[in-house]
C-alpha cells in the first residue's frame, strides 16, 4: 500500500492541455458543472481511506493537504487525490485543502468514514396498482442519472420507477405509469413526476436528461411527456382525462410532448410538441406499435461550448433526431435530422442502435451523434454510414493509443446486412472499418471494449460471439471473456474492471478468467434490466477519478452507492470534467445502457490525457 508521502504519477488535468486532433486555433472551453471537492471516506482494515476530486479548472501545480479533526495528516502536500490514514476511525472528521503557490485554500466540508463500503440513500417507494386489463403491478427502481439540481456542487440522483408490468415494444399489454424522482444523497426527495397513462412503461419509451442546459449552475430535467403527465408541483400537462391506450395496451394516438422541468422543484417550465410526431404508425416498419415508439435521448455540445438536448425516434427503419436548446427560459429547436428527408440522409435509415453515443469524432470541438452504424454531425447532417445496420451495443473512445482520434466498437444484429462484420471497430471520424470479427450468422447481442490486459496496447474488445481482440485488430484468443455488460474503473491501476449484474471483477490474463473484487449481492444489491444486468448508474460521482456504482436494494427502498477504498498512485482530473465522459453518463439511462468512456485513452501505459478546456458557469 503506498504511503502518504509516495511520489505519484501525475496525469494532466482537463484544463491544462488542449484537445484532440491538430487545431489551428485553441478550442473555446466547454461549460461543465461547478463541483465541490467531493470528499469521501471509507473505513478499512488499514484505517480510513479518503479520496477527493481534482477539478478540471484547477492549476497544474495544485497539491492537497488532508486534515483529520483539524490536524494535518500528511507531512508534505499530496500530489494524488487519495490517501490512507492509519489512525482514522469511524468518528473521525476529514477535510481537504487545496494548496497552490504554497498557499492553502479554504477547507472542504467535513465528512466521516462510511462504516460499510456503500452509502445508503433511502427512497420513497410508490404504491403499486392494477392496470385496466386486471394485472397487478408494483414498482422497482430502474435507470438513473446524476446532476447538480440545486447548484451546491454536489450531485443529486434522478431515478426512474418502472412498474413490474413494463413491456418491451414487441409485447402487448397495459403497463402502470412510469414515475421519475429526484433525491439528495441524504434521502431527501425533491420531487416526483408521474408520466401518466399515455406514456407506456418500458426500456425504450422513456429516456430522461438531467443537465445544466442554460448554464445557470443548476440542472434541468427533460423528457417526453403526454396528456396526463403530472409535474413535480402537481400540475397536469395536456388533458388529464384523456386515455389514449388501445386494446393491446399501446399508445398510438394522442399528442406527444417534450417538457423541460425545473431541477429543484420538478415543475414544468416549457412544453412543446415532440419531434417527430408518430404520423402513420405503419410507416415506421410495423402497424402494431413496435418500431414507431423506439425513443432515445442524449446531451451534446453541438456548438462546442454549451450543451444541447437531442431526442430521437426510430432506428430499425426511419431515424429522426431533433436537437433542442434551453436558453434564457426558452426551448428552441436547433435542427432536425430525418433519414427520410433527402437522398443524402437516407443511408442513416436502419442504422440505429438501442443507445446512441456522443463524441467529437472529427476534432472540430463540436460533438457528433454516433447513432449506431451511422454518425450525425454536429450540424445535423449525415457524416457517414457504415451500412452495417442495427446493433444492440456500441462504445466510443480513443481505444487505440497508436491511432489518431477516436474509434467506435459495435456489434450488429442482422447477418444479411453486416456480412463478415458481426463485431467491428471503425474510425469514428470516417466510418472506415479498421478490423472485424465474424458474427457467425447470428444476432451478436452484447459487446464491450475496455482495457483489461496490459500485454496489449489499448483496449480489448469482445462480444457474445467470437474471440478476444486487441484495439489494433490482433486476435488475442479464439475465446472471449464471459462478462460483457458494463465496465468500471475500480482498483488502483489504469486497467478497467468488469461490472456485470452486481459483481465487479478483475481480468486475470494468465488464467483467462475474471476474479471477483466486489460482490454486491453480499450487501443486498440488485441489478436492473434482466439479462442486461446493469446498475441504476455508474459514474465518477465523488472522490478521485475512479467510478462509483449505484445499485438498488432488494425491495427498492434504497439506493446503494458503492465507492472504492483501494489507493491509487495515478493522478487524474475527475472524469466528470471530461465533457465526453460527462454526456455519456447523462445518456446512460437511455435504451440498452452502455458504460461511459472519456475522450482520451485511459488505460495501461497511457500518456497524459489531451482533453478539451472547460469552464464552469
Amino acid at each position: 500500500m503506498p504511503s502518504l508521502l509516495s511520489v505519484a504519477r501525475i496525469l494532466l488535468p482537463a484544463a491544462w492541455v488542449a484537445c484532440g486532433m491538430a487545431q489551428a486555433q485553441p478550442l473555446p472551453p466547454k461549460q461543465v458543472e461547478r463541483l465541490d471537492r467531493g470528499v469521501v471516506a471509507l473505513q478499512t482494515g488499514a484505517g480510513a481511506f479518503v479520496s477527493w476530486r481534482l477539478l478540471g479548472t484547477e492549476p497544474a501545480d495544485v497539491r492537497f493537504n488532508l486534515y483529520r479533526d483539524g490536524q494535518r495528516v500528511n507531512a508534505l502536500p499530496l500530489t494524488v487525490s487519495n490517501a490512507v490514514d492509519p489512525l482514522g476511525r469511524v468518528d473521525s472528521r476529514y477535510t481537504v485543502r487545496a494548496v497552490t503557490r504554497g498557499e492553502e485554500l479554504p477547507a472542504s466540508a467535513p465528512v466521516s468514514p462510511w462504516a460499510q463500503p456503500y452509502l445508503r440513500v433511502p427512497v420513497q417507494k410508490p404504491d403499486g396498482g392494477i392496470t385496466p386489463d386486471g394485472v397487478a403491478y408494483r414498482y422497482e427502481l430502474n435507470d438513473g442519472a446524476a446532476a447538480d439540481l440545486d447548484g451546491d456542487g454536489q450531485y443529486e440522483l434522478v431515478v426512474k420507477w418502472q412498474p413490474t408490468n413494463a413491456k418491451d415494444n414487441s409485447q402487448r399489454g397495459d403497463t402502470g405509469p412510469t414515475l421519475v424522482d429526484a433525491y439528495k444523497l441524504d434521502g431527501t426527495r425533491l420531487w416526483r413526476i408521474n408520466l401518466g397513462n399515455n406514456v407506456r412503461a418500458g426500456a425504450h419509451y422513456t429516456s430522461f436528461l438531467a443537465y445544466d442546459f442554460d448554464g445557470d449552475g443548476r440542472a434541468e430535467v427533460m423528457m417526453k411527456t403526454a396528456d396526463g403527465t403530472v409535474d413535480g408541483a402537481g400540475r397536469v400537462i395536456g388533458d388529464g382525462q384523456a386515455d389514449h391506450r388501445n386494446a393491446a395496451g399501446y399508445v398510438l394516438a394522442g399528442p406527444e410532448f417534450l417538457t423541460v422541468f425545473n431541477g429543484q422543484t420538478g415543475a414544468a417550465m416549457a412544453t412543446v410538441p415532440y419531434i417527430p410526431p408518430r404520423g402513420d404508425v405503419a410507416a415506421w416498419g410495423d402497424s402494431y406499435g413496435n418500431r414507431v415508439d423506439r425513443f432515445l435521448a442524449g446531451v451534446a455540445y453541438l456548438d462546442g461550448q454549451r450543451p444541447s438536448a437531442v431526442f430521437a425516434r426510430g432506428y430499425y427503419t426511419r431515424a429522426v433526431l431533433a436537437a433542442w436548446d434551453w436558453r434564457e427560459g426558452r426551448l428552441t429547436q436547433r435542427w432536425v435530422f430525418d433519414s427520410d428527408a433527402d437522398a443524402a440522409s437516407q443511408p442513416a435509415a436502419g442504422q440505429g442502435a438501442h443507445w446512441f453515443s456522443v463524441a467529437d469524432v472529427d476534432g472540430d470541438g463540436r460533438d457528433d451523434i454516433i447513432y449506431g452504424a451511422a454518425t450525425i454531425a454536429s450540424t445535423g447532417k449525415l457524416l457517414y454510414s457504415t451500412g452495417l445496420c442495427h446493433g444492440d451495443a456500441l462504445h466510443v473512445s480513443a481505444f487505440d493509443p497508436a491511432r489518431e482520434g477516436q474509434q467506435v466498437f459495435m456489434v450488429h444484429e442482422s447477418p444479411r446486412c453486416y456480412g463478415d462484420n458481426g463485431l467491428e471497430m471503425h474510425d469514428a471520424a470516417t466510418g472506415q472499418v479498421l478490423w472485424r470479427m465474424s458474427g457467425r450468422n447470428t444476432d451478436v447481442g452484447r459487446g464491450v471494449c475496455f482495457d483489461i490486459d496490459p500485454a496489449y496496447p489499448g483496449a480489448e474488445c469482445w462480444g457474445s460471439v467470437g474471440g478476444l481482440m486487441s484495439a489494433s485488430g490482433r486476435l488475442i484468443s479464439e475465446r472471449h471473456p464471459n462478462r460483457m455488460n458494463f465496465a468500471v474503473w475500480w482498483d488502483g491501476d489504469l486497467l478497467r474492471e468488469s461490472l456485470d449484474h452486481v459483481a465487479i471483477d478483475k481480468w486475470n490474463p494468465a488464467r483467462f478468467t475474471f476474479e471477483n473484487l466486489l460482490d454486491g449481492k453480499a450487501y443486498g444489491a440488485v441489478a436492473n434490466n434482466g439479462t442486461k444486468g446493469t446498475p441504476v448508474l455508474s459514474a465518477d460521482l465523488f472522490g478521485d477519478w475512479r467510478e462509483e456504482v449505484v445499485w438498488r436494494n432488494q425491495d427498492s427502498t434504497a439506493l446503494l452507492i458503492f465507492s472504492t477504498a483501494v489507493p491509487t498512485e495515478h493522478r487524474l482530473v475527475t472524469l466528470m470534467h471530461d465533457p465526453q465522459y460527462r454526456v455519456q453518463v447523462a445518456n446512460q439511462n437511455a435504451g440498452y445502457n452502455q458504460p461511459p468512456h472519456p475522450s482520451f485513452y485511459l488505460g495501461h501505459g497511457m500518456k497524459p490525457p489531451r482533453q478539451v478546456p472547460v469552464r464552469t458557469p
